[in-house]
């Protein structure tokens, strides 16, 4: 491996640590990318998709019960759980099948974690009629069973990762051997914002639709800007989308939260891991340490570059909800407002709680909701049977 390109760096973090092949594939995938971001025709197309198929633009909406509950700020959730498949993923897999589609590819290849981003990519293609290889952990895929038949119902194919600890970071390193070996008519349609450049960057494109709408939502209902927006933060895809139209906006808190069992944030140090630079977590080898968590989607040793960037500059806040917190939040927002969200979102939503007693009523506290939590009941349920 070596740096075949330092383009699309956030500081020391972010660039493209790829073979030479797969560097070559990469910059031809930026070029066209840079391209088809300003042509009008494809966005009109992208926004077309995004209003007749995924639904948007969903609500924000005000959590009158859970603000009551917590006493302190107003809570507000942009609802992506809403969308069409469930979760934000939705949002970059319609923008990046039809960059696939102006390239010509023929075959597209995903990872997932919890899912939800497998089911949005075998969604896209079968609009599309692309051939699609999902790979998942093989934990993974006994822990989302549904969303393994979703997606195969959907027409992908899915592949069980038992490599190393059968989790996200697998699925991705079979999906990045997949592409080195099948770079002529495969697209890797990437969920998360990381990995090499330019993945991070078009997923943060597509996915900022979700800031884009919130901040002119929230100026709408209150006249001004949220005191913060908090996100769950795993690889970074819904929270880079949360934050992005706010990162101009100085006194707009940004808050990522992850999973105190896999902090990569907090705890993680610079290094390069699936062909790119971020904080990782490292074991004693100084190879990426295991992770758990109790959300497949959070499950993962590293983070996006951007949020890396965001974390040393002081931009970004992030902290550590634990599983047992999340469990709490899943069960209270399902009770108290009749909104059962996705585990991953869980985190999210157990930190606003708390955030929302230190401040004062006047703030707002805008939460992402990236997805709701069908996936999770019968997780949720032996959980709290084991109890």
């Amino acid at each position: 491996m070596k740096v075949m390109s330092e383009k699309g760096s956030f500081g020391q973090f972010g660039g493209s640590y790829v073979p030479e092949d797969l560097g070559k594939v990469l910059g031809l995938l930026d070029e066209q990318f840079e391209r088809y971001k300003e042509d009008p025709e494809f966005i009109e197309e992208f926004k077309y998709y995004l209003k007749e198929f995924v639904g948007r633009e969903n609500p924000l909406t005000f959590a009158k019960h859970l603000t009551e509950k917590n006493g302190g700020a107003k809570i507000y959730l942009k609802r992506e759980d809403l969308n069409h498949t469930g979760a934000h993923k939705i949002n970059n897999a319609i923008g990046q099948i039809l960059l696939a589609k102006r390239m010509g590819a023929t075959r597209i290849i995903a990872e997932t974690g919890a899912g939800q981003h497998g089911v949005a990519t075998a969604t896209a293609c079968a609009i599309f009629g692309m051939d699609c290889t999902i790979y998942m952990g093989k934990l993974d895929t006994e822990r989302q069973a549904l969303n393994v038949f979703r997606m195969e119902l959907l027409g992908a194919k899915v592949v069980a990762v038992d490599a190393g600890q059968g989790r996200l970071k697998d699925a991705v390193d079979a999906a990045l051997n997949d592409l080195v070996e099948n770079y002529q008519n495969t697209f890797y349609l990437l969920g998360s914002a990381v990995g090499p450049h330019p993945f991070p960057t078009m997923v943060k494109f597509f996915q900022s639709v979700i800031s884009e709408e919130s901040k002119k939502q929230i100026l709408e209902k209150e006249g001004r800007l949220p005191t913060a927006v908090v996100a769950c933060a795993g690889g970074g895809s819904n929270a880079i989308g949360a934050f992005a139209h706010y990162l101009d906006e100085p006194d707009v808190r940004l808050i990522g939260v992850e999973p105190a069992e896999a902090p990569s944030l907090t705890e993680g140090v610079p290094a390069v891991i699936h062909g790119f630079k971020c904080l990782t977590l490292l074991d004693e080898e100084g190879n990426p340490k295991p992770t758990y968590s109790v959300a497949a989607g959070l499950d993962y040793p590293g983070i996006g570059p951007e949020h890396s960037y965001l974390k040393e500059t002081g931009r970004a806040e992030y902290v550590t909800v634990t599983g047992a917190e999340a469990l709490e939040a899943f069960q209270l927002l399902s009770k108290v407002e009749g909104i059962i969200p996705a585990l991953e979102s869980a985190h999210a939503v157990a930190y606003a709680g708390k955030l929302a007693q230190e401040l004062d009523k006047d703030d707002i506290i805008i939460v992402n909701l990236s997805g709701r939590g069908d996936k999770d009941v019968q997780q949720v349920y032996e959980m709290i049977k084991e109890q």
